[in-house]
């Protein structure tokens, strides 16, 4: 096995070394990597329902799809991520006890026992869950890989996310907040996330028969070259985003404003203006702007930028408008 060092915080560049993985080492692979603040949205998402895009802009927190299904997670540089990447001939399946196996073991060693993979691809901590999992089959060969909460912003977790309220319903708890735990927080001998992650490292190569090596300047570019073409554009991050159909409502002091609006791979096929507002514009003329639009911020305000909103809804802003559209 491989174990492959990884010092980028970048999450368009993290992302592309999977795939780089997958498409060009014929060898078994572990990857121990953290991004800066970013969220994480599976294959097969609509990123624009998993993620609060006001919060997320606001806090410069960037979204990025990666190759495998499941939810949305949020990752800053106290979450732990760890990649492995198997060939076909080594005959492995979508076991995620398998991969988690290791992880378990590792956390088990310092000190915490209550650790076990529970349900279709979690770890928990007691009841609390410390790690996400995933998997899919690319390429001819098996990625795994999975989060580990160490000492993440938690805060940060629950305001990024839209999660689902019947999933939580259905677990019975309260909030996102309530169903994570960092691990640092129940370690008796105190590490920092670093320390956490040499430690990782050291124990898989420690059960393991493998090499330590880093990326070579000419994987670094080709790794980045796939970040610049796919992880970091519009079009993997919210283009392929299921098609969608939405309706935006609010009360406001001059009348209520109504958005519906469909939305097919990330393009403003109907839009529907509705209210008890006024205006001495007909509101058509803002609707037929945006169709064929991008469903995304900037571009719509481009679009709306050189009409007066004013004069179609009375007292209405370009940020009030992409407020409410994006609420």
């Amino acid at each position: 096995m491989k174990i492959y060092r990884n010092n980028s915080l970048d999450p368009y560049f993290n992302l592309a070394a999977e795939q780089y993985l997958l498409d060009c080492e014929d060898k078994e692979v572990f990857m121990l990597w953290r991004n800066d603040n970013a969220v994480i949205v599976g294959k097969n998402q609509n990123t624009y329902a998993e993620i609060d895009l006001d919060y997320v802009e606001k806090n410069n927190i960037k979204v990025v799809r990666r190759l495998t299904g499941g939810g949305a997670v949020f990752h800053d540089i106290g979450n732990v991520n760890f990649t492995f990447v198997v060939p076909e001939t080594s005959n492995a399946t979508l076991d995620f006890e398998i991969f988690t196996k290791p992880i378990i073991k590792a956390i088990q060693n310092l000190g915490v026992d209550d650790v076990h993979l529970s349900g279709r691809n979690d770890i928990m901590l007691g009841d609390r869950k410390i790690s996400g999992n995933a998997q899919t089959q690319y390429n001819g060969k098996t990625l795994h890989h999975g989060t580990i909460l160490y000492s993440a912003d938690l805060s940060k977790l629950a305001g990024a996310l839209r999660v689902d309220p019947e999933k939580i319903k259905a677990k019975g708890i309260k909030s996102v907040r309530n169903r994570v735990v960092n691990i640092c927080d129940c370690l008796e001998n105190k590490m920092d996330t670093e320390s956490f992650m040499a430690y990782l490292e050291e124990y898989v190569e420690s059960e393991t028969n493998s090499e330590i090596v880093s990326f070579s300047a000419e994987q670094i570019e080709k790794i980045q070259t796939l970040a610049d073409e796919r992880y970091s554009t519009w079009e993997w991050n919210f283009g392929k985003s299921k098609d969608f159909y939405t309706e935006k409502k609010k009360r406001y002091s001059f009348g209520t404003v109504e958005i519906d609006l469909s939305v097919e791979n990330g393009i403003i096929k109907q839009i529907k203006i509705l209210g008890d507002f006024f205006g001495i514009k007909d509101i058509s003329l803002v609707e037929e702007l945006l169709l064929n639009t991008r469903y995304e911020k900037n571009d719509i305000e481009k679009k709306i930028n050189g009409c007066v909103l004013d004069e179609h809804i009375s007292g209405m802003t370009v940020d009030l408008f992409t407020e409410l559209l994006f609420s």
